[in-house]
Formats: structure tokens, C-alpha cells, sequence
């Protein structure tokens, strides 16, 4: 009873606050828009019973979802989305990986404090440290002053509200999540591996890519699904830093639902973009199953 009991408990979190709102949602794409309030007219009544059910199966229809693949803007989004959320991932690997393997490679008594250094950033607000970035971004703000006192540029650049500032936003706020994954695979590796490939005629540039790289690939994979699969969905970023220009799921997500108050459609929305982050996250847990089993 014990083991049920402790078993049970997630599982009825997650059909708490995962299935039954996703059930809603879908149930909202599968409705009709009305200029109501609420903005839709369910086509299923839970209240009819079995009827009720038998009618909505007759009448069920995937106009909202239909309608996403007639409208470029969709699209053009969840390519958009895609795109940023790829070189993300990339940027915050190749920023993320020296950091990881600097700390690996410091001395015991250095780890603790560049490991708070990299985790320092949870302990302000997002908003906080987003609302920080537009600061520094603006053309009065830090770094157009800096280069300007160093003389690099001749006039403020423009930074703010383009995709420079999205990638430097993003990269700056999902680091942590790189870089911990891949130091805790690298804080592992056994240095005599390193060893007895330079005993063996490599040198540490050839031993890094032979030994190095190779038994780091758990971490990387853990680090860059921990950033793409919530980047793809990312909306306060792209909203602050990225202005008008940037169009992102999340950000067409928020308009349909709060300035269109077009539901059905930002429900459709909402589960076609789940359905697309099922796929990483399904190889995100099997990466996870096959390094337990490797570790066994």
C-alpha cells in the first residue's frame, strides 16, 4: 500500500495539473468562436451525458486546426521558432562548454564558488534580469556607453528590439541549464583516460576530441534539450528585447488569446505546440533511461 501510495502521488500531480488542462484546452480547440464571454461555444455538454458525447463526435470538426495550415503567419511562427530556437541552443552550447570545462578542470576548493557563480542568476527575478538586459541593450544604456568611452563605435548602436537582443537574452538566461548538465558529466570523467591517450602519442588538442568530446556527449544532449525544448515555447524575451519584429509561438500564442480573444484558435495553437515539443522531450527521457541504464 506504501509503495502504491507513494507511486500514485505524481502521478496524480501530473493528471492534476497536466492532463485535465490540456483536456481543456483541446476541448477549446475543438469549439466554435462566439463574441461572448467566454469567447467560444463548447461543442461538447458534459452535461448531456452520453448524448451530448454522441452529438459532439457528429459534429466534430478541426477548423482551427485546418485554419493553421491556411495561415502563413502560423507558420512563418513556428519556423521562426524553430530558427531561434536551434541557434540558441548552439550559442548557448559553444558559451556554455568552456564554462562547463573550466570549472571541471579548477581546483576542488574553486568549484563551489563558480558553481554559485553560475547559479547566482536563479536568485533574481526573471523579469527582474530581462528588464536588466533592455537597460543595457538601449542606445543610453552600459554597453553604448562603454564602447563609446572606448572608442570601438562613433554612435550608439541600435541593439535593443532585434534578434541580437533575443539571442543575447536567451543565452544569458538559459546558461545555467547548458552548463550544469555538462559539467556534471564532466566532473565524472576519469583524467587517466587523458593520460594514457598522451602516453600513447596524443596530444591534448587530439586527446580532447578523442576522450574528452565523446564522454561528454550525455551532458550536451541533456544541456541543449533543457534549453531548445523550453526556448521554442519562450515568450518574455522575445516580447521585451525582440519588440514587433520577432515572431515566435509564444508571442502569437499570448496575442491570440489576450488582444484577439480568438480561444479556439489560440487553443489549437497551444496543442500544436505541445504536440511538436513531445517529439525532444520524448528523446530528451530516453537519453535520460539510456544513461541510467549505461551507469547500472
Amino acid at each position: 500500500m506504501r509503495r502504491i501510495i507513494l507511486i500514485a502521488i505524481p502521478y496524480l500531480w501530473l493528471l492534476v495539473l497536466f492532463l485535465v488542462p490540456f483536456l481543456i484546452v483541446l476541448k477549446i480547440s475543438l469549439s466554435d468562436f462566439a463574441i461572448a464571454i467566454p469567447p467560444y461555444v463548447p461543442t461538447l455538454d458534459l452535461s448531456a451525458g452520453w448524448s451530448g458525447f454522441v452529438e459532439f463526435l457528429s459534429q466534430l470538426d478541426f477548423e482551427n486546426f485546418i485554419f493553421l495550415t491556411e495561415d502563413n503567419l502560423y507558420w512563418k511562427a513556428f519556423l521562426s521558432s524553430l530558427t531561434i530556437a536551434l541557434v540558441s541552443t548552439f550559442l548557448t552550447l559553444a558559451v556554455g562548454f568552456p564554462i562547463a570545462y573550466g570549472m571541471a578542470k579548477a581546483p576542488q576548493s574553486w568549484r563551489v564558488i563558480l558553481m554559485v557563480l553560475v547559479i547566482l542568476p536563479f536568485w533574481t527575478s526573471f523579469l527582474i534580469r530581462v528588464y536588466a538586459w533592455m537597460g543595457i541593450l538601449s542606445q543610453e544604456g552600459l554597453l553604448n556607453q562603454v564602447l563609446l568611452a572606448l572608442g570601438i563605435i562613433n554612435e550608439p548602436l541600435t541593439l535593443l528590439n532585434t534578434s541580437v537582443a533575443v539571442y543575447i537574452g536567451i543565452v544569458y538566461t538559459y546558461l545555467p541549464f547548458m552548463v550544469l548538465p555538462i559539467f556534471a558529466t564532466l566532473d565524472k570523467l576519469d583524467d587517466s583516460l587523458i593520460e594514457a591517450a598522451e602516453d600513447l602519442g596524443c596530444s591534448r588538442t587530439q586527446a580532447f576530441w578523442l576522450v574528452t568530446a565523446p564522454l561528454s556527449r550525455p551532458g550536451v544532449v541533456a544541456g541543449c534539450f533543457l534549453v531548445f525544448i523550453p526556448v521554442l515555447g519562450e515568450f518574455v524575451i522575445p516580447s521585451l528585447l525582440g519588440g514587433s519584429g520577432t515572431l515566435m509561438m509564444g508571442k502569437v500564442l499570448w496575442e491570440e488569446f489576450f488582444t484577439n480573444r480568438d480561444w479556439p484558435v489560440a487553443s489549437a495553437v497551444a496543442v500544436v505546440l505541445l504536440v511538436v515539443l513531445i517529439v525532444p522531450i520524448a528523446l530528451f527521457q530516453r537519453n535520460q533511461q539510456r544513461q541510467n541504464e549505461a551507469g547500472r
